[in-house]
């Protein structure tokens, strides 16, 4: 194949639309085509994390309108392009170029053809939404933890101890929420975490409740800062809280302003499991109308 160059994404700006040319495509598993542009404002699904669900929309090609059933992310070694699933390495591997495939639903255009691209606007608020939610969960809840551990800890973005990094097993994305599962064992316990600190799991839930009101409808913005254009550049997310600005790595997509935000709350559910206890943090957010 063409030796292919890493796709320059433009959803960390925001963006919602573009035109581009079509660089490659390939036949996916189940017939679908797989397209390539040089440029995309399209979110794909990170395989090594896949937090976010992919964006989808359309493509609009001199022949017609394309529908994007899915975007997926692509590495490209020793000429082979390698797709979603199995694809074998983390995003920025060395010796890897990055791209950004989009499943249509249809004859996928040519190479060389320039198309327009539109990002389905409403999927792509509800899940910015939602994963901005994610984040500020997490710090709320690492807060709310605070005095659970018994020796020091590496600690988050807004500098208590990291209870969602060190325990994190699953993070979901959904509309206007997420779902994140977290795992209490020997390993935890070791770090110094007391897992009797989860016995009263509502007072828990206040304090993280009360932290996220706390930020709700606050002035702060919101951004997704980068070093680079292409889809495996390093990306963080920052967000300016009443109480200083934290700054995390994320590849996502998000609000750009604590202003949007009515309300973020929290629930949270407990189930033991062999060698340990896991943890569910249900996120929900509203927008100010």
């Amino acid at each position: 194949m063409t030796p292919l160059a890493a796709t320059v994404v433009t959803y960390p700006d925001g963006a919602l639309t573009g035109s581009s040319v079509v660089t490659h495509v390939t036949t996916l598993a189940g017939g679908r085509a797989g397209v390539v542009l040089e440029s995309t404002p399209f979110h794909p699904v990170d395989t090594a994390w896949p937090d976010q669900p992919a964006d989808t929309g359309v493509l609009r090609t001199p022949d017609g309108e394309l529908r994007v059933v899915d975007t997926v992310t692509g590495g490209v070694h020793d000429e082979d392009l390698v797709v979603g699933a199995d694809l074998p390495v983390r995003m920025g591997t060395e010796g890897w170029t990055f791209v950004v495939v989009h499943v249509v639903d249809g004859p996928a255009p040519a190479v060389g053809t320039v198309v327009q691209s539109e990002v389905d606007a409403g999927l792509r608020a509800a899940l910015s939404a939602g994963h901005t939610a994610c984040h500020l969960a997490s710090l709320a809840l690492d807060a709310a933890l605070a005095d659970a551990w018994k020796k020091d800890a590496p600690t988050d973005a807004a500098g208590h101890p990291a209870f969602d990094m060190l325990a994190i097993q699953t993070s979901r994305i959904t509309a206007y929420g997420s779902t994140d599962v977290y795992r209490i064992g020997k390993s935890l316990r070791r770090k110094g975490f007391d897992p009797a600190a989860l016995d009263d799991l509502r007072a828990v839930e206040e304090r993280a409740n009360a932290t996220l009101a706390g930020w709700a409808g606050t002035p702060g913005a919101i951004g997704i800062h980068r070093e680079d254009r292409t889809l495996a550049g390093w990306r963080t997310w920052r967000c300016e809280l009443p109480e200083g600005a934290v700054e995390l790595p994320c590849g996502g997509t998000h609000l750009t302003s604590l202003a949007e935000v009515e309300a973020i709350t929290v629930a949270l559910a407990s189930a033991e499991v062999p060698g340990g206890v896991e943890l569910t943090m249900t996120t929900g957010i509203r927008l100010a109308r």
